[in-house]
């Protein structure tokens, strides 16, 4: 894949959360566009290929092209019943095949991400806006994994596929059969034309598609007739991961592979002076050890990997520190409120009505400042990365979110040709975000062309990956409202003081190209406030600092929520009100929002009375597309917070796989826990201080609370489901330990005094 200059300048401003007027008016690329030919997804003996993403057996096996990494999400599963449903093929000779490099697998949804709109705006801005940031998405060719967009770029491609499958195997047994292709029936994998009783497996039929072309002229199924979508299917992934088959980046074994254990310099923007190359080589097994070209890190590369990283840990590194060396988390909190509190203006994302003025002529006032740290990915699969440069070829094994990016970049540190760069994408122990970087990439490719011919597998340590991450941003909010006389909010004034995720991360794609547009990671769930006010502004300030952050599960709504939540369980009790009933007041004009508000609520019991010493909090948030209400029940157990139940009630369009839907939420839940309970990231002499999970805690399988989820049913286009369920999860928490405390704690983790 080419990537070219113009297509990142224009990318690089829409991912910091401008639209740039230069991306022009378009329209979104049409399923039609994405199904591509029989060539695309190139069948191997005993195959045939029916279009881009569906090869069938002459056994009756249909095997699906799926383009996103499977991480855990269930993502190869719901994609295949996306095709299976409309193929009308036997789940159980369904399986799935990475994708090959090709546009048509492009993730057209994954830059609606950075469009400042409402999810319910349907102006013409709006439209022209998704519309074009759609069509840029195709044709940058990005093969991503990210923003919780998978299902929403594939629900029409890949049910077109299945459908337009469907068609040539019907055509295929009428022309066998001469008879009218509209007296022939689908079900199960099998053709039949009850007026003759004749019957065909996909198998049967499948050599005679050759002579048909894709077609591209069907119609979908009425959602009525689905036999798997919106039921629980088996996951296609799950067997191999009970038998110990399933192979993880870390678990790639090529032959004559060899091993590379790297240790960074502790500082941000730090270096290593002097590595003892000699005395490393001396160590069993060691075949190189070395700097890194751009100084950062040490490598030494060993025929066992626990030989390279014992010697690499005896080595007597020389570090420089660089001009960050003493850095702290206390300044890093001092530049944050500074910023709030200098006067700087920042960027409007959300201007409407005059909520300055109002807020100075109200009598009833509310003020309020809150705090989130820098947070780890923490995946349980360290970072790794395979590569072998081998007769002018570079072959790469490695589990990344961005595999479009990954191969080009790989071309660029190696300088080859992108035609020239073999992916293999396994299966991703986790990703969370932080396998949307490159690091890995880089490092992995710069050693292979340093030690051509073997294969070398550069694993990183769990305190490299805990020390060296991308982080989720340290950020600070501020808020005032103005209530009326009943207690509602007629003035929300709300300033938002973080790192830029945008901008960052076209620093380390692409620094001469990195723009400094507004963000939307930045404000979203802030800016786009479902609660009626009349008078609302919302403003981001950009902060700089050394400490690289990224993409972390659900992004900016991961600390917005916490935000939002937060104050407007404030506003009801200043008001004296219920914080459901409050919440509930300010929704009429978001009926989908109100329904999972008291959905979650009614599932909770909310009113109902608790055992002594127990309160429930309550949180609504919308991100990616779906709509998700929790309520917490907790306890103080030695004077820490114990959850004990999340009823979590979600609204994410049409349910594809409800068990996978059930599993991301309880995952989600779990992610956003560990990160209101203990998640943090100090900073200490320009260096992370955590290491590993003692030092890092995450919530473990004794502390974890009974989870309820509860799916709204709908008819809407499918939204996210790898996100949501993160971001309301701290909110409920903390107003819930309020409720039962009346201690507002406004930064994460939660710490009540005792």
């Amino acid at each position: 894949m080419t990537i070219k200059r113009r297509g990142f300048l224009i990318a690089g401003g829409l991912a910091g959360g401008g639209l740039l007027l230069g991306v022009g008016i378009s329209t979104p690329p049409s399923a039609r566009t994405r199904l591509g030919d029989k060539q695309v997804f190139a069948p191997a003996a005993g195959q045939l290929a029916l279009n881009g993403w569906v090869k069938i057996t002459r056994e009756g096996r249909v095997i699906v092209a799926t383009p996103r990494a499977e991480m855990g999400q269930g993502v190869h599963s719901a994609l295949a019943m996306l095709v299976a449903e409309e193929l009308d093929a036997d789940w159980s000779m369904v399986g799935t095949e990475q994708a090959p490099a090709a546009q048509i697998y492009a993730n057209a949804a994954l830059l609606l991400n950075v469009a400042p709109f409402e999810s319910d705006d349907d102006g013409l801005l709006a439209r022209v806006a998704r519309g074009s940031l759609q069509r840029l998405g195709y044709t940058l060719g990005l093969q991503v994994t990210g923003g919780s967009s998978s299902i929403r770029d594939a629900w029409e491609p890949m049910r077109l596929a299945g459908a337009s499958a469907r068609a040539m195997l019907v055509e295929a047994a009428a022309r066998r059969w001469q008879v009218q292709a509209g007296e022939c029936v689908v079900k199960q994998g099998v053709v039949s034309h009850p007026p003759s009783g004749r019957r065909a497996g996909f198998g049967e039929l499948a050599e005679a598609t050759a002579a048909i072309d894709p077609r591209s002229d069907v119609v979908f199924k009425d959602p009525g007739s689905y036999q798997l979508i919106g039921k629980p299917q088996p996951r296609l992934d799950l067997p191999a991961k009970v038998n110990g088959q399933a192979q993880f980046g870390i678990d790639v074994r090529p032959e004559g592979l060899l091993y590379a254990a790297i240790r960074h310099a502790p500082a941000f923007g730090g270096s290593i002076k002097r590595l003892d190359d000699a005395s490393a080589k001396q160590g069993r097994g060691v075949v190189d050890a070395f700097v890194l070209p751009n100084g950062r890190a040490a490598v030494v590369v060993a025929d066992r990997y626990w030989r390279a990283k014992r010697v690499l840990d005896a080595l007597p590194l020389d570090f420089e520190p660089g001009p960050h060396g003493q850095l702290d988390s206390a300044q890093i909190s001092q530049q944050l409120r500074a910023a709030l509190e200098g006067g700087q203006s920042g960027t409007g994302f959300r201007n409407q009505g005059d909520a300055a003025g109002q807020l100075g002529q109200a009598r009833r006032k509310l003020q309020a400042v809150y705090e989130v740290p820098f947070l780890a990915h923490a995946a349980m699969e360290p970072i790794n990365c395979t590569a072998q440069f081998k007769d002018g070829r570079l072959t790469l094994w490695c589990g990344t979110q961005v595999a479009s990016l990954a191969r080009w970049r790989a071309a660029q540190v190696a300088g080859l040709d992108g035609e020239r760069v073999d992916l293999h994408v396994p299966l991703l122990g986790g990703g969370f975000g932080r396998r949307l970087e490159l690091d890995m990439v880089e490092e992995a490719v710069a050693i292979a062309m340093r030690l051509p011919g073997r294969p070398i597998q550069l694993l990183w340590s769990r305190e490299e990956d805990m020390q060296h991450d991308m982080y989720r941003p340290a950020a600070m909010a501020s808020f005032e409202a103005a209530l009326d006389e009943g207690g509602r909010p007629l003035a929300w004034l709300n300033r938002v003081a973080a790192p830029s995720v945008g901008l960052a991360t076209m620093e380390r794609l692409l620094p001469s190209m990195a723009m400094d547009t507004p963000d939307k990671n930045q404000i979203e769930g802030a800016f786009d406030l479902p609660y009626a006010v009349p008078h609302l502004s919302v403003r981001q300030l950009r902060v700089a600092t050394p400490v690289p952050v990224g993409s972390w599960r659900s992004v900016g709504h991961s600390y917005n929520a916490f935000f939002t939540e937060s104050f407007i369980d404030e506003l009801a009790h200043a008001a004296g009100q219920d914080p459901f009933a409050y919440r509930r007041g300010l929704l009429a004009a978001k009926p989908r929002h109100r329904a999972v508000l008291e959905l979650a609520a009614a599932k909770a019991g909310w009113g109902q009375a608790l055992p002594a010493g127990h309160a429930r909090g309550i949180a609504l948030h919308e991100s990616f597309g779906s709509i998700c209400a929790q309520v917490a029940e907790v306890s103080l157990e030695s004077g820490k917070p114990r959850v004990h139940r999340v009823v979590c009630a979600l609204d994410c369009g049409i349910v594809v796989n409800p068990d996978t839907v059930r599993a991301q939420m309880e995952g989600a839940i779990v992610y956003g826990l560990s990160a209101a309970l203990y998640g943090e990231i100090s900073i200490k002499n320009g260096a992370v201080e955590q290491g590993n999970f003692p030092s890092y805690e995450v919530v473990r399988m004794a502390q974890m609370p009974r989870v309820e989820t509860h799916l709204v049913a709908s008819t809407a286009a499918p939204g996210g489901v790898g996100e949501p369920g993160t971001p309301p999860i701290a909110p409920a928490l903390a107003n819930a330990l309020f409720a039962l405390t009346q201690q507002r704690l406004r930064r994460l983790p939660l710490r009540p005094k005792t």
